[in-house]
């Protein structure tokens, strides 16, 4: 079954469907600093480099699924919030755009779970009232990745529509028991590297992309405990490398009153953000998928802003079985 990807970053959505049997026909994203490891790793996809609000649906190809994940800044706690008022949460709106006019068998959106705060209920509602209006059944729910074999606690709303002629409705997969970790993740993962000075990346890595941003901790960092240990899953992997979790090898951080913590004296040399390859083992890439960077923060903000591998490919799964019944 053929896909196309708007918004598609990365291409973690992309790796989880083509896992489960799908291939990636068409994708979209304007970030520059994404096209090189895009086209890397997906040799065989033409990639169209425009802003998504420039593209005529008329350009795109024919496909059973359209799949992506519209920007989240504008609907994440972390951020300013600003949601519809904000032009990237606009964006949403091209996606309904493109979707009415090629009507795919399903649709797939995710996003963070921002879009769920009360401030944001009118837009969200509007959306699935638009899907709903473009000729779909839709499900929605508010899932945690770890529930699908991912080593981190992230929490994400996913949309699936089902074309209303086919007679179908999205049920998500149950939660597997099994709940991965650290340990399963990167356990194996030895001497990562610093990178080089003002953050560029090492030239001379062993293995690719295993390098760790360097710098300070801000106090907004340290108000809170950034270590996991090993046998639990990692916290959210963000966009951003400064805020990247703690290395499992450091012990928890001590809590000096509200809002304060501070590295255990002693330990401090323990304390180092996991690296790119580390952050992306802990989203599911698979090994021999590489991030190309020359600033290691660009390495961290691809994955951060992916979505899970075994996450899109538990639900392209289920996708498959309904489409195929």
């Amino acid at each position: 079954m053929k896909i196309v990807s708007l918004f598609t970053g990365a291409g973690g959505l992309d790796i989880g469907f083509e896992k489960a049997g799908f291939s990636t026909i068409w994708a979209n994203e304007f970030d520059k600093n994404i096209w090189e490891t895009f086209e890397y790793n997906f040799p065989n996809t033409q990639l169209d480099k425009r802003s998504i609000t420039e593209v005529n649906p008329a350009e795109i190809p024919d496909s059973d699924g359209i799949i992506g994940g519209p920007p989240c800044q504008s609907w994440s706690e972390a951020g300013a919030g600003r949601g519809i008022q904000d032009k990237r949460g606009q964006l949403f709106y091209d996606y309904i755009r493109i979707l009415k006019v090629k009507q795919p068998k399903f649709f797939l959106v995710e996003n963070v779970a921002g879009i769920l705060h009360p401030k944001h209920a009118e837009s969200f509602n509007g959306f699935l009232k638009a899907f709903e209006s473009a000729g779909y059944n839709i499900s929605w729910k508010l899932v945690d990745a770890n529930d699908y074999n991912v080593p981190q606690n992230r929490l994400r709303v996913i949309i699936v529509g089902y074309r209303k002629d086919l007679d179908k409705k999205f049920e998500f997969p149950k939660p597997q028991k099994y709940k991965p970790t650290l340990k399963d993740a990167i356990f194996d993962l030895r001497l990562a590297k610093p990178a080089k000075d003002k953050n560029k990346t090492n030239d001379d890595l062993t293995i690719p992309n295993h390098e760790y941003m360097n710098g300070g901790f801000s106090t907004i960092y340290m108000s809170r405990n950034r270590v996991r240990s090993w046998d639990e899953p990692s916290f959210t992997i963000q966009a951003g490398g400064r805020h990247a979790p703690i290395h499992p090898k450091a012990p928890k951080m001590l809590f000096i009153s509200q809002n304060n913590r501070i590295f255990v004296p002693g330990k401090e040399s323990e304390y180092r953000r996991l690296s790119v390859k580390e952050c992306a083992r802990i989203q599911t890439f698979p090994d021999d998928f590489i991030f190309k960077y020359t600033d290691i923060a660009d390495g961290y903000k691809m994955i951060g802003n992916a979505v899970p591998v075994n996450l899109a490919f538990a639900i392209a799964q289920q996708i498959k079985k309904d489409l195929e019944k």
